[in-house]
């Protein structure tokens, strides 16, 4: 076992170190996962559903325990830790529901009666990002334990503190001893051996494109089942007949929270070219308004990037000669700090085509309704997106033609634990969150019982 040591964005100080699990840890993880699993179905659907609700409470009474240890490893402002361990309880209550509302169908047949029942696969590996380690956690082993599965989470090499803590709470709510497990570890360690597993019915898998296809292709060798969520370039279209004011001022905070890492970011904006200059005047003052700095500042609104090795890459997209209209601020000093940035490139630059999971954003003129969509559509992504119009036949009409699994009209809004999350085309496989993912965890068992006429005839 080796150990790594976890950094501080805000300041690039070390805050400890976490042991890494190597493959052998995966099969001991995957036994006690199994014998667990058979202990949790067998309880009684009210029972699991109680220990859902106290799993719920325990992380209520931790917010700002959960908060602050987001804030220390991930960088994230306090105020949005806060949410983030207030999502992770209205999920893990939201499922609570499920155990007690599985349920299956009754099929009309000849000669008998067909029922069928929705099965627990067994146990589920999650391996989740660094950019939300403790919601997108959630969304996996929420629905996956209320359908009477197991869980073992793999959290991402640098943010595996509030993870950590999650499963020490489950334990604590009274889940069974090795329902719920964290492996922290490397992913071509940890994770390949849980790819590898065939104790392992399903993986949940949150993070690149590139990465997102090899795990495809890894399961596929013991037929795993998969969700992928990944990559995205949303766009966020601005026609001249919107409030153009609550457009622009609203348009940072589509793109530059968790300073921009996330991959719902709008991080392309489409503006109708009869207002583009109006628009861009409105847009600085509301960039250079957005408040980076100290993440545990109640004031703080964008933190740093989680590793100088991601500030790197992020770097890599703004030269010295990119076409920058504007910037925000940043602070000097330690940490790994971007300012908000807004480009006005050409369509194929690759700042326009890639994903940079930071927070610089491309904007693009577009003639009328069928070039926005073109433009729009022009990825190989299709995670999110936002339109702007006050127009509501547009507003319908625009959102059945762009080719993205979650669209806000009005807002930018791409996440709610009631509604289905993912993506279409590159951005994924399956979808999380909303009242059928625990479906997603379960087998279907289709069951015929014969009806005899009364006289012992079938």
């Amino acid at each position: 076992m080796t150990t790594f040591e976890l950094v501080n964005p805000a300041t690039a100080e070390v805050i400890g170190e976490v042991d890494h699990s190597d493959a052998a840890a995966v099969d001991d993880a995957v036994a006690a996962a199994q014998s667990a699993q058979r202990v949790w179905a067998g309880l009684a659907p009210a029972a699991r559903a109680g220990r859902l609700r106290d799993f719920a409470a325990a992380v209520a009474a931790h917010r700002d325990e959960l908060a602050a240890l987001e804030v220390a490893n991930s960088g994230h402002p306090i105020g949005q830790a806060r949410w983030e361990a207030d999502h992770v309880t209205d999920v893990l209550t939201y499922y609570a529901a499920t155990p007690e509302r599985l349920s299956g169908k009754q099929i009309p047949v000849t000669g008998g009666i067909d029922i069928t029942f929705c099965e627990p696969i067994g146990v589920i590996g999650v391996i989740t990002p660094w950019n939300f380690p403790m919601t997108i956690a959630s969304w996996g082993f929420a629905p996956a334990l209320a359908a009477g599965n197991a869980v073992i989470v793999k959290p991402a090499e640098w943010t595996p503190l509030t993870t950590i803590r999650l499963a020490e709470l489950a334990e604590q709510a009274g889940l069974p001893p090795g329902l719920l497990q964290v492996l922290p570890g490397r992913g071509d360690v940890v994770g390949e051996a849980m790819l590898g597993h065939r104790g392992i019915g399903k993986i949940v898998f949150t993070g690149s494109t590139t990465t997102g296809r090899h795990v495809m292709a890894r399961a596929a060798e013991s037929v795993k089942r998969v969700t992928l969520e990944l990559g995205g370039k949303s766009a966020n279209i601005v026609f001249a007949d919107c409030d153009l004011e609550r457009a622009a001022a609203t348009a940072p905070y589509g793109v530059f929270d968790n300073a921009g890492q996330d991959c719902c970011a709008r991080s392309r904006i489409l503006v109708q070219r009869s207002v583009h200059e109006k628009f861009m005047e409105l847009l600085e003052p509301a960039v250079t308004g957005v408040r980076v700095g100290d993440p545990t500042d109640e004031n703080t609104e964008m933190g740093p990037l989680v590793s100088r090795a991601h500030l790197e890459k992020v770097s890599s997209y703004v030269s010295d000669d990119a076409p920058v209209a504007f910037r925000g601020t940043a602070p000097d000093g330690p940490g790994f700090w971007f300012p908000p940035t807004v480009l006005t490139p050409q369509p194929t630059d690759r700042v326009v085509t890639e994903e940079i999971f930071g927070p610089v954003v491309a904007v693009l003129p577009f003639d009328d309704e069928a070039d926005a969509v073109a433009i729009a559509n022009a990825t190989d992504y299709g995670l999110s997106g936002s339109i702007w119009t006050d127009d509501l036949s547009r507003a319908l009409r625009v959102s059945r033609a762009v080719a993205a699994g979650n669209l806000s009209v009005n807002s930018h809004s791409s996440v709610r634990y009631s509604t289905p999350f993912g993506g279409f085309k590159q951005s994924g496989l399956g979808r999380e969150l909303g009242p059928d993912a625990p479906l997603g965890f379960t087998e279907t068992k289709n069951v015929f019982i014969a009806v005899s006429d009364g006289e012992g005839k079938p």
